[in-house]
């Protein structure tokens, strides 16, 4: 098995991937039951070569949802009957998934409401006093 190459200085070396082919679900009439289509790659994320410590941490917690027992991703593909077409599809997720990771996310800068947003806000707020102001009994002047 080939190393999946993310980027030029990132990549997943063959020895980090586990393989394993088992029967799909879904269609495929009475050959689903013969053939193991669906693939069920496992990634061991402490062996992905060029992975800053926090892109690292950036992809456990993308992936968390998907990690076994040991802390490898698991990732599965049953998206065709072909079990090669299947081992890229799983092979191109967890290209994708180390990217997403690479990427670091944009700091948010808090902004403040304008002043025309202030002051609709205020008006509306004042409507709304006066529509209650308005519902309420008329004082006797007892």
């Amino acid at each position: 098995m080939e190393a999946i190459v993310v980027t030029g200085f990132v990549r997943v070396p063959a020895h980090a991937l586990e393989v394993r082919a088992v029967r799909a679900s879904g269609p495929g009439g009475q050959n689903v039951n013969k053939v193991a289509t669906k693939v069920d790659l496992r990634v061991d994320l402490g062996a992905i070569e060029g992975l800053a410590d926090a892109a690292r941490a950036r992809l456990a917690a993308l992936c968390r949802h998907r990690l076994d027992a040991d802390g490898r991703l698991m990732v599965t593909s049953q998206r065709t009957r072909n079990q090669a077409r299947n081992l890229e599809d799983a092979r191109e997720k967890v290209r994708a998934l180390v990217a997403a990771a690479l990427r670091e996310p944009r700091v948010r800068r808090p902004s403040r409401p304008g002043g025309a947003a202030r002051e609709r806000r205020i008006s509306e707020k004042k409507a709304r006093g006066a529509l209650k102001r308005g519902r309420a009994r008329p004082d006797d002047g007892w």
